[in-house]
């Protein structure tokens, strides 16, 4: 077998498939199915300070080549966290990250200065693409300076790394790298869903209640690999690919285009063995390549 294991920002992966925000609960809904030890680690639910019970349904939506998701960030809060879920999932066999999503500055350090308490949270994954209710609506990723300042805040109480996603919703995402970066990001996971809409035809209506939503699934793969590929030439913090990964060669393409590791997302609602698989795959096209590493693979594209 090829060495799968890799380390970024000090931490240990056994490998470089780790799970998405939002599509693996809290790694125990999925412990049934798959063994976690045999992947790199798993992303939280959004955590925020107080529940959120989300956007009124329909919030979820197929298309040809992926989904359509309005759920608003739903859950149970900060405490119910603390107390209800870590004590449990502190337990599992992998690498946890926490994702943080908030409508001010002010929330997202709260929950920063909490989860750096817990042993057993490895990182923080910041999710900048939420209203900025301070600020007109406006979403933190689609800002520079917003994007600069929730991380600069953040960075001051957080002592663990620190992983920023970024929204793809925007004129140039090398920018926003850059100034994340700039204020104290460990690492970039590129990149969060795309807007995107739906309409039924026969009764004219938007099919989510929110009319648009996050695109996700094999539909913005090349979209999220060419962000991937951009941002890091424009950074020297590693880069977690995420965007439309089904199997271990797409994961190859995200490693090849410069990312340090990635995140499979809406393919576990198909498969709930998806991110075994890829990480098994990635190994097969080692053996294949003779690739004895797979930190050989990361930036390793060919230029024509």
């Amino acid at each position: 077998m090829a060495k799968l294991s890799i380390t970024i920002n000090g931490i240990d992966f056994v490998n470089p498939v780790m799970t998405a925000s939002g599509t693996f609960g809290y790694g125990e809904e999925y412990s049934d199915f798959l063994d976690l030890s045999k992947i790199g680690g798993f992303v939280t639910k959004a955590i925020s300070v107080q529940l959120r019970k989300g956007n009124p349904y329909p919030r979820m939506a197929e298309t040809p080549y992926g989904m359509l998701n309005a759920i608003g960030l739903q859950n149970k809060g900060l405490d119910y966290f603390l107390h209800n879920i870590y004590p449990r999932i502190s337990k599992l066999p992998t690498r946890i990250i926490a994702n943080v999503a908030e409508s001010t500055i002010e929330d997202y350090v709260v929950v920063a200065e909490a989860l750096n308490e817990l042993d057993r949270v490895d990182a923080l994954e910041l999710n900048i693409s939420c209203p900025n209710v301070k600020e007109g609506g406006l979403a933190f990723g689609n800002s520079c300076p917003m994007s600069a300042a929730v991380t600069r805040a953040v960075r001051e109480v957080y002592k663990k790394p620190l992983w920023v996603k970024l929204s793809p919703n925007v004129t140039d995402i090398t920018e926003i790298a850059k100034g994340v970066a700039d204020a104290g990001a460990d690492g970039l996971c590129v990149i969060n869903t795309l807007v995107g809409m739906a309409i039924n035809a026969e009764t004219r209506k938007p099919v989510l209640s929110t009319i648009t939503g996050g695109l996700s699934g094999p539909a913005i793969k090349p979209v999220a690999l060419r962000m991937v590929w951009q941002v890091s030439k424009a950074v020297n913090i590693p880069v977690i690919g995420i965007g439309g990964i089904r199997n271990g060669l797409d994961a190859v393409e995200f490693l090849l285009a410069g990312a340090s590791a990635v995140q499979v997302g809406t393919m576990n609602f198909i498969d709930p063995r998806a991110a075994e698989k890829v990480a098994e795959e990635i190994n097969d096209y080692c053996e294949r390549q003779g690739v004895k590493e797979v930190s050989e693979l990361i930036g390793a594209m060919r230029m024509p």
